[in-house]
């Protein structure tokens, strides 16, 4: 199996791109987000204060620009035409004067140009002039025309996901075998992960490049009631007889992930457990038999809420029904979610992970990952989902 994107179904990606640019009568493109800049030039890096952009031309030539310490990074990974490099932010002169410069010296100005925003971003300290305040051109938004783009995939990017579940579902296995009573979710979290992540570098070998992280297996502090909190953080806390906990795994194959979720009980089951659990494997089964292509993303989510109104229960419902996924994040839209109407298509790669959430007794959510196919849909990952099994003895 290859372990990559092919360099040719990147230049793929690059012309349908730019034939949407062309379809709607824009000359070029400014891109500034890291996934996006991903997909269409396999160049995988660290967004940072530095700004790094990626420009196609109003010729269909790429440029990317990058600080002078990615420059060598750029020309060794990135398919494009251009690298530009600027020495470093904030600097003597600012990167984006020195972008304007660039922009002037090929020729992208009085322009119709595509932006996914006014200018670089970044939580890291970045401060900097808007692009339009920069040089005179008209600017449209495509933000959100990549992800689009990204939504349906590739046999090659199906390939990789399975190969991230598969890994996933070890590293999983794996934190259930260390999961006992008295024990720390860091401590169950660092044997496990490290025991899959070494084990999956083994048998993948040399031309296994990640772009993110191994496989992994993790609680995120959602243990007994603490579980309650549907996005908690790691709270180092100790498992205990009794306590309901939502474990996660996942692993990146050259940026791909999947997403595996499962509500476990750490020795025993109580009776009101037992009816949130078997609440919550019933919405996603509702929600796997109204998954098909042609369908509206909201009829998924819609069909979900129903149920949980019919049942009595909506108010512990804090959450949409799932989400896309693919590179490297593992939210991706379009959303399982009533205000979403995006049509479903065969390929589109989607969480399915309903939730219920008790105040004082804990969280209830299975995520599975699935693929939208001509027929349904295909389930990929593949962990026991029964409450039997489900019991961490």
């Amino acid at each position: 199996m290859l372990l990559k994107i092919p360099q040719t179904e990147i230049k793929e990606r690059q012309r349908i791109f730019k034939q949407r640019l062309q379809d709607r009568n824009i000359d070029g493109a400014i891109l500034y987000a890291s996934i996006d800049i991903f997909y269409l030039t396999a160049f995988h890096f660290r967004p940072s204060e530095r700004p790094i952009a990626l420009v196609f031309d109003q010729k269909g030539s790429s440029h990317l620009f990058v600080p002078l310490m990615e420059k060598h990074h750029a020309e060794t990974y990135a398919l494009v035409d251009h690298v530009h490099d600027y020495p470093e932010y904030p600097g003597l002169k600012h990167p984006m004067e020195h972008f304007k410069d660039y922009l002037h010296s090929i020729g992208m100005t009085q322009l119709t140009i595509g932006i996914d925003g006014d200018g670089y971003s970044s939580p890291k300290g970045y401060r900097g002039p808007k692009l339009s305040e920069l040089l005179d051109n008209h600017y449209t938004s495509v933000y959100g025309l990549v992800e689009e783009l990204r939504s349906v995939k590739s046999k090659n990017e199906v390939e990789l996901i399975k190969e991230s579940c598969r890994w996933a579902n070890l590293a999983h296995s794996l934190l259930v075998k260390y999961s006992n009573a008295g024990k720390t979710e860091v401590e169950i979290e660092t044997q496990a992960t490290a025991e899959a992540t070494l084990a999956m570098i083994e048998t993948l070998g040399k031309g296994y490049l990640p772009n993110g992280s191994p496989a992994h297996a993790f609680y995120r502090g959602q243990i007994g009631p603490h579980s309650a909190f549907p996005h908690s953080q790691n709270q180092n806390l100790v498992l205990k007889r009794g306590y309901n906990v939502i474990s996660q795994a996942a692993a990146h194959v050259w940026g791909y992930i999947s997403e595996l979720e499962r509500t476990m009980f750490v020795e025993e089951v109580s009776k009101e457990q037992e009816r949130y659990f078997n609440h919550m494997k019933t919405a996603q089964e509702i929600a796997f038999d109204a998954i098909k292509p042609g369908v509206k993303a909201s009829a998924v989510d819609i069909a979900v809420q129903d149920y949980f109104k019919e049942e009595g229960i909506s108010h512990l419902s804090l959450h949409h029904t799932g989400h896309a996924l693919g590179l490297v994040h593992t939210h991706e839209a379009p959303f399982f979610d009533t205000g979403d109407a995006t049509v479903l298509e065969a390929g589109m790669v989607f969480s399915v992970e309903p939730g219920l959430f008790v105040q004082g007794l804990g969280g209830f959510r299975h995520s599975d990952t699935i693929l939208i196919t001509n027929e349904g849909m295909e389930m990929l990952t593949y962990y026991p989902r029964d409450l039997e099994s489900l019991i961490i003895t």
